[in-house]
């Protein structure tokens, strides 16, 4: 078992005095002060660093896919793996503009992909309309894959990761573990993911109900709820959220299935939903509900549904010029203006 702590309090509210002090209005920046204390909370140190960052992109496929839930066929997966691994996706142009590095991860596509990291668990998913996605311990490897990730990153000096993913079917994956761990219907939170019409989407929702129905995973255990009607890269990326906690490293939730995955991570490591950050509202309908449930807001709402981590991506300049204001502003005390006051 791994140790995870609490935030820094005292960093959290020395940020928070920090933000009060500087020459503007008491809150001002809004989401983005909170964004910057908690991570002041998670480095603890009131001098916040998030200048070496990563995406990691944890791809993999899903044997859902033969059910015709997605619009397209499952050698895509292997195809934008590859467009990662050679700087080609939109993930990549968007990182490298905000100066970030791109990890994509192998840890279940059903093929052979170079340039990724492979930390290959299966050759994708089983059908979960049929059987169990897969086993309790491919689900447990994964989430492991996730964590030593993190452990590498922090070593060579990362102090901020984004979560990305890559794998045909993966709307359906998360809408189903969603709609187990919240107890919330398919229909309330399956989408369209890229595209469906609404046959397909009632096709879907089809799907996740009789997988759901024949398989009965247990709600109250998230590993059992991965392993019976989850994926691989969202298991890969719930071991991502946890090594955040252990590392002490924000961890940024891109979309729906990253929240999925940030989800899968709390239920199994409660205080995980402290080291993570929410960057956007995605078009697809549960994912408003699982941060509710996890206690974070968004602060980009753009209706984004592109994936890879690019949502993700889109938070580190925002909270670059959040502390351009933090670390450079002039305070009250400064120019000689008295403070504004907390008003009631």
């Amino acid at each position: 078992m791994y140790e995870i702590n609490k935030l820094d309090e005292n960093a959290v509210i020395g940020a928070k005095k920090r933000w009060n002090s500087i020459a503007k209005p008491l809150h001002g920046l809004g989401k983005f002060e909170d964004c910057i204390a908690r991570i002041a909370g998670i480095e603890g140190t009131l001098n916040v660093d998030i200048s070496k960052r990563a995406v990691v992109v944890m791809c993999a496929d899903n044997g859902v896919v033969e059910e015709g839930i997605t619009q397209t066929t499952q050698e895509v997966t292997a195809v934008v793996t590859e467009n990662i691994a050679a700087g080609k996706a939109s993930v990549c142009a968007m990182s490298r503009a905000v100066n970030a590095e791109v990890f994509p991860v192998d840890v279940g596509v059903n093929a052979e992909v170079a340039g990724v990291k492979n930390r290959k668990i299966a050759y994708g998913t089983k059908n979960m309309l049929k059987e169990p996605a897969m086993t309790r311990d491919e689900a447990q490897r994964a989430i492991q894959v996730g964590i030593e990730c993190v452990g590498e990153l922090s070593k060579k000096g990362h102090k901020i990761i984004v979560t990305g993913e890559m794998g045909i079917g993966n709307t359906t994956t998360s809408a189903a573990i969603v709609s187990v761990i919240l107890d919330k219907s398919p229909e309330e939170v399956t989408g369209r993911g890229a595209g469906l019409s609404s046959e397909g989407l009632s096709r879907k929702i089809e799907v996740i109900k009789a997988a759901i129905d024949r398989h009965k995973p247990n709600a109250a255990d998230a590993l059992d709820v991965l392993s019976k009607v989850g994926g691989l890269d969202i298991a890969a990326l719930a071991g991502v959220f946890i090594g955040g906690a252990v590392y002490r490293i924000p961890i940024v939730i891109d979309g729906v299935i990253s929240a999925a995955a940030a989800l899968c991570a709390a239920e199994i490591e409660p205080r995980c939903a402290d080291f993570m950050l929410a960057s956007h509202s995605s078009k697809e309908s549960a994912e408003d509900l699982i941060l509710d449930k996890l206690g974070l807001s968004v602060v980009i709402r753009a209706d984004m549904c592109l994936g890879e981590g690019t949502g993700g991506v889109m938070l580190l300049p925002l909270l670059d010029a959040a502390l351009a204001v933090y670390n450079e502003m002039a305070t009250f005390e400064d120019i000689d203006v008295e403070e504004y006051k907390e008003l009631v």
